[in-house]
């Protein structure tokens, strides 16, 4: 299993939820967040004082995958944030030891898999 951890632009985020929603990946964390990656520094003028942005918008999606769903969910989320520009994000692939579903106490591949899905059975498409 894998945490899928992606930092990306708000105004990417429907279309990088539809690729996912295609891929049939269920279960997300979206939240707002701020960073600064490769961007440049910008000024912007509030309440007629000159500020320096240091911090850019981003959000945040985070995604527990069996390790069958990892690559086509980081393909799905590449191909569709990205722009091209600097500042499109990062994908973060990271390990993960153990998950718990609260509501059922089921784990591991059990807990990631969809309610509903046979956790022993191999996604189409896979």
């Amino acid at each position: 299993m894998k945490l899928i951890v992606a930092v990306i632009r708000p105004e990417v985020l429907p279309a990088v939820l539809e690729a996912l929603y295609r891929l049939d990946v269920q279960g997300l964390t979206v939240g707002r967040v701020q960073g600064h990656g490769g961007e440049r520094e910008r000024v912007e003028t509030y309440r007629g004082t000159t500020v320096k942005m240091e911090l850019a918008e981003k959000v945040r999606l985070e995604i527990g995958v069996s390790n069958h769903f990892v690559e086509p969910t980081v393909r799905a989320i590449l191909a569709s944030a990205r722009t091209g520009e600097v500042g499109d994000g990062k994908v973060f692939v990271v390990p993960l030891e153990k998950v718990y579903r609260i509501r059922t106490g089921e784990e591991d591949r059990a807990a990631v898999t969809p309610v509903g899905v046979d956790p022993h059975s191999e996604p189409a498409g896979a």
